[in-house]
Formats: C-alpha cells, structure tokens, sequence
C-alpha cells in the first residue's frame, strides 16, 4: 500500500509532543527511559508485536533502561501516517509499562 507524505504544516507538536523532527524532515525521533532492562524489553516487545500487526517497523537501539526511536515510511522517503500512528501506540505502551 503507497503511503502519502504528511503534509508540511502537519502538527506535530500537538499530536505527538514527545517527539522530534530530525533535521533532515524524514523522520521522528524520541527516547524511552524506563525503571530497568526489564521494563524496556516490555516496551520493545509490546512495540514489535503492533509493528507487525501494522507492518510498519521502527529504526531503534536499546541500552539497558533506554529505548531510542527513529520513525520514518522508508518506501515513501519521509514521513507518513503509518509514522504518527506507531509513535501515538509507542507512547502509550510506554505509558503502560511504567507503574
């Protein structure tokens, strides 16, 4: 399925207040920090199985207590709706394994 660019004006800090934009436009970018290893891989896991249910997987490292996130359509070479909404599910599974 072809996924169109976001508009330019497209709010971003209104609908995803968390995250970035690169400096390049072509992509968001945020870092999770969680209590423990433990509750990262939660996350990771939680994010993982929607990115397939959505088949729209994330650019991202973990160390120990830190997820760092990168999203960007790399078929439509920018950003796409398919980006907002796995960033607005990354929050609130971030949301979710926090106690």
């Amino acid at each position: 399925m072809t996924q169109t660019l976001l508009a330019k004006d497209f709010d971003f800090r209104g609908t995803i207040p968390d995250w970035q934009i690169d400096s390049s436009g072509l992509q968001i970018c945020r870092e999770f920090i969680f209590q423990d290893f433990k509750q990262a891989f939660t996350f990771m896991t939680l994010c993982a199985q929607y990115a397939e249910e959505i088949d729209h997987h994330p650019d991202w490292s973990n160390s120990w207590n830190k997820v760092t996130v990168q999203l960007s359509t790399h078929s439509a070479k920018g950003l796409t709706l398919l980006d907002i909404q796995m960033a607005k599910a990354m929050d609130a599974f971030a949301i979710q394994v926090k106690p």
